[in-house]
Order: C-alpha cells, then sequence, then structure tokens
C-alpha cells in the first residue's frame, strides 16, 4: 500500500496569528510536489507544523501521514513513521561529529520502537556510511566534522541530504534547500536528492521561491500558496509561468495585497 500525507483543511496559527487558513494537500510515497508562493504566505509554517514544532498550533483540520493522524504524534514519532524535513538553516551542533549525530539518530529510532534494541554496531554504521557516502558522492572525510560547525551553506545541505538517505523517511520535506547555495551546490544537493527518490521511492515536498531548483529535481506537480492556502495546482509548467510572470498575477487573481 502507497504511503500518503493527506492535508485536510488545516488552519495554523502562530502566537494566535493565524498563518495557515485551510490548506488541502496530497502528497503519496513516489511523488514529488514544488510548493511556491511569495514570501509570507506560509509555505515554512506548513514545514514546520508537519514536522511537530511547538510553536506552530493546528487550530482546524487533520493530517493523515500513512493512515494515522500525525497532529497527535510527537515529533520523534513522526519521524520515525517516515516523515524528514530538511532545514532552511541546519543548526550547528559543535562538539558532536556527523557520524556520531547519524549513528545516534539511527539507535534512537530503533530503542524507540525496542527498548532491548542495543543499537547499531559499529562496524554496521560504518558499512552503512560508506554505502551512503558512497551513493552520494560524499568524501568520507565529511563525516568526521563538527555537524554543521564551520559549514558553507552547500555542506549543511548535503549533510541533510546524508541524514535523509541514512534514515531513509518515505516522505521528506525540503524547506528552501536551495537558499544560500550557488549554481554548482545546488546540482550536487538536488543530485543527491533525486537518488534517494529513485532508489527508496521516496515521496518529496520542494518548498521554493524559485524555479532553479526545478530544473534539478524535476516535479510532477506545482502548487502556489497565497495568504495561508493553496491557490493554484498544476503541472510544471506552472513553477515556468512563476518565473516569467512573478506572483502579481496571482495576487491579482485572488485578490491579496501586494507585499509590504
Amino acid at each position: 500500500m502507497t504511503v500518503a500525507l493527506e492535508i485536510k483543511n488545516l488552519h495554523v496559527s502562530v502566537n494566535d496569528q493565524p498563518i495557515l487558513k485551510g490548506v488541502n494537500l496530497l502528497i503519496r510515497e513516489g511523488e514529488i510536489h514544488a510548493l511556491m508562493g511569495p514570501n509570507g504566505s506560509g509555505k515554512s509554517t506548513l514545514a514546520y507544523t508537519l514536522a511537530g514544532h511547538p510553536a506552530y498550533e493546528p487550530t482546524a483540520g487533520q493530517v493523515i501521514f500513512d493512515g494515522k493522524d500525525l497532529l497527535e504524534m510527537e515529533a520523534d514519532e513522526r519521524s520515525r513513521a517516515g516523515l524528514f524535513l530538511a532545514f532552511q538553516y541546519p543548526v550547528a551542533v559543535p562538539g558532536v561529529t556527523l557520524a556520531k549525530f547519524l549513528r545516534q539518530a539511527i539507535n534512537s529510532r530503533r530503542q524507540a520502537e525496542n527498548p532491548d534494541d542495543k543499537g547499531i554496531s559499529i562496524p554496521e554504521f560504518r558499512r552503512l556510511l560508506k554505502e551512503k557516502m558512497a551513493m552520494l558522492n560524499i568524501d568520507p572525510k565529511f563525516a568526521g566534522r563538527y555537524l554543521n560547525d564551520g559549514f558553507s551553506g552547500g555542506e549543511k545541505k548535503r549533510a541533510e541530504i546524508l541524514q535523509m538517505a541514512t534514515l531513509e523517511p518515505k516522505i521528506a520535506i525540503m524547506d528552501e534547500t536551495d537558499s544560500g547555495l550557488d549554481i554548482d551546490a545546488l546540482r550536487i544537493v538536488a543530485e543527491g536528492a533525486n537518488r534517494l527518490h529513485e532508489t527508496n521511492n521516496m515521496g518529496v515536498l520542494v518548498i521554493t521561491h524559485y524555479q532553479r531548483i526545478l530544473n534539478y529535481i524535476k516535479p510532477d506537480y506545482v502548487h502556489i500558496m497565497l495568504d495561508g492556502r493553496i491557490v493554484e495546482s498544476g503541472g510544471p509548467e506552472l513553477a515556468l509561468q512563476l518565473e516569467e510572470k512573478g506572483y502579481d498575477w496571482i495576487r491579482a487573481k485572488y485578490g491579496a495585497a501586494e507585499e509590504a
């Protein structure tokens, strides 16, 4: 049975301020969706809400993931169920190597499911990490560096892709992964995401302002968010239309005020 993330009439507030005002979206395992929209439209709010950030309060609607009520699950339960969020601004963790972080993430997941699990052995973990880094063309030395500490923007995003490869989510949310990347870094990160999509049948929600990442991660569906709602959905041609015309035609069509 195909895993699906189904969002139904989702309303979300932050500090009692309504941000999402009735979002509807269906993402199936193996599909690539792009979510676009101007600043302040609610894209990152949707990502953080799905991941379980406590500051984002769902006030109405449902989110069903793999047949379960996602909104009733803690953030770690959502991860174990197969949902992954790649952050726009990954946090640095000085003193903790990327390898140690990934091994702890695997063990935390395994032991939550079975308290008697002794965790992944060091030799087994090394084999796994070597395999994933080879698949993503990442230098093995990268694993010995402190997590995101002194990383360039591209290195931070590659570390997120490596986390994705190690944890093997069913659906990954990539929140403005193209932010701050040059063309070469963008291509490398996108190729990694594409490999995971192809090898694991991973579903992907790419949140972005721009068409450029969609030249590398080819979406099946494109959605436009404005003022807390998804107002347009279509194929890849919709992103090209935005690239050509900007968002003014969307604001005009749906009566939204232009950003200050």
